[in-house]
């Protein structure tokens, strides 16, 4: 074929239009293709659902689940009826029950006579205390008292001399009485005698009267006299008195200067530098008598009503055990704890200055009480325990009493013979039961 043939041919091609099926396909509308996709969506928020239901039930299931626990591990005792002794029990330290510490009576100048740590008896001097102000003080008071005693000594001559013109006034009138008496019974014979006139004789007669008036007017002065003589006199003696014990006091004072030690013991501390001037009522020093100790505790400030003064303890002083009693509580309550001092009935010997020691004291005792050993974590507060029954542990509500030291009271929820788990169970977040293995 020629070339010119065949690019006809290709022309011719080009041109003509080739058949296909199209013609046969029609477009049909159809909503199958969503609906099978909210199927899908359905089924699987179905089955979220239900993963997540299982899942909340298998949580729910666990924490129902009860723990499993060796019994190994487990600190178990026997609810039993018995004697109870309610106690308490505290860390305290040997301390000098007498400690006495000195101050300055006067404003002064102090002088030491001894130093930190020397052994002292009681009566010796500890130091001086120059006070120029006391020391001049007591001299005006002293004149003051010299002065009075010789006002006083004026006064008691005074009195004697009043006391003696009173009587001797007393005196005269009574002999005048007795003189107008025998002028009157000479008056007597000659009225009788018809001698005198009767105006002699009535006059006699008055004269005696006159003379009895004025020796009872004498009397009564000298009385009254003697009575304001006697008041004066008490009045300058009192005054007297209250001058010499304000002497005696300011005597007292000076010897006081004189610091001198009240026990036998060791000076704990020199308060002030060596020639301080000091005030009134500074502290000194201070003397620990070593004879004679306390313990002193600290407990908790929820005890602090249980204790009294004169409750027993027991003392614990390097393995060994003595008696001993309470002797005071303090009121004070500092960062929860209370104060409290312990006495020994007889001392041991060889205590030591803040020696450690524990002290027991028993607060209350009485027999046939239901009870049990005192775990670590239980309390008056618990309100529920783990009671063993066979191989489980059964969460059981109770109320508990007093507690002590080693034992806790039950007042219900208990019965004799019951185990219950005194160790620590917080752990297992209150499970209601537990499985104890072996």
């Amino acid at each position: 074929m020629k070339i010119t043939q065949l690019r006809r041919l290709d022309a011719d091609s080009s041109t003509a239009t080739v058949r296909t099926t199209a013609a046969q396909d029609r477009e049909i509308t159809d909503n199958s293709a969503s609906r099978r996709r909210r199927i899908r969506w359905l089924i699987a928020g179905g089955g979220a659902l239900a993963l997540a239901i299982v899942l909340v039930w298998l949580a729910h299931a666990w924490s129902n689940t009860s723990h499993m626990i060796s019994a190994d591990v487990l600190s178990i005792t026997t609810v039993k009826r018995g004697h109870f002794v309610r106690d308490v029990a505290a860390e305290g330290s040997v301390v000098a029950a007498v400690n006495p510490t000195l101050f300055a009576i006067a404003p002064g100048t102090i002088s030491y006579a001894v130093h930190a740590g020397d052994t002292v008896t009681k009566g010796s001097i500890l130091g001086t205390l120059d006070s120029p102000e006391l020391k001049n003080e007591y001299q005006r008071e002293r004149a003051t008292l010299d002065s009075l005693n010789a006002a006083l000594a004026h006064q008691e001559i005074e009195i004697r001399r009043q006391l003696l013109t009173s009587q001797q006034q007393a005196d005269l009138t009574k002999v005048a009485i007795e003189a107008a008496e025998r002028e009157l019974k000479r008056s007597q014979w000659a009225w009788d005698q018809h001698a005198i006139s009767e105006r002699d004789y009535r006059r006699a007669i008055d004269d005696v009267s006159t003379a009895k008036l004025n020796f009872n007017h004498a009397r009564e002065t000298a009385g009254l006299e003697r009575d304001s003589v006697v008041l004066d006199l008490r009045t300058k003696r009192l005054e007297r008195d209250r001058q010499s014990l304000v002497v005696d006091d300011l005597k007292q004072r000076v010897e006081e200067l004189t610091v001198r030690s009240p026990v036998d013991g060791i000076v704990a501390n020199l308060a002030q530098p060596e020639k301080t001037r000091v005030a009134e009522n500074t502290p000194l020093i201070t003397v620990v008598d070593l004879t004679a100790f306390e313990i002193e505790f600290k407990v908790a400030e929820s005890f602090a009503g249980d204790i009294k003064p004169r409750m027993a303890a027991d003392i614990t002083l390097g393995g060994q055990t003595v008696a001993g009693t309470v002797t005071a509580i303090s009121p004070e309550v500092r960062q929860n704890e209370v104060t409290g001092r312990v006495k020994f009935n007889a001392q041991p010997k060889g205590l030591r200055q803040n020696e450690r020691a524990s002290v027991r004291i028993v607060l209350d005792e009485r027999d046939d009480v239901v009870q049990f050993q005192r775990g670590s974590n239980i309390d008056e507060a618990t309100r529920a325990v783990y009671v063993v029954r066979g191989d489980q542990a059964v969460r059981t509500p109770v109320t508990l009493g007093a507690a002590s030291i080693s034992d806790i009271e039950v007042i219900r929820g208990l019965s004799l013979g019951d185990r219950v788990i005194i160790s620590d169970t917080r752990d297992f977040n209150d499970a209601p039961e537990l499985l104890i293995g072996k």
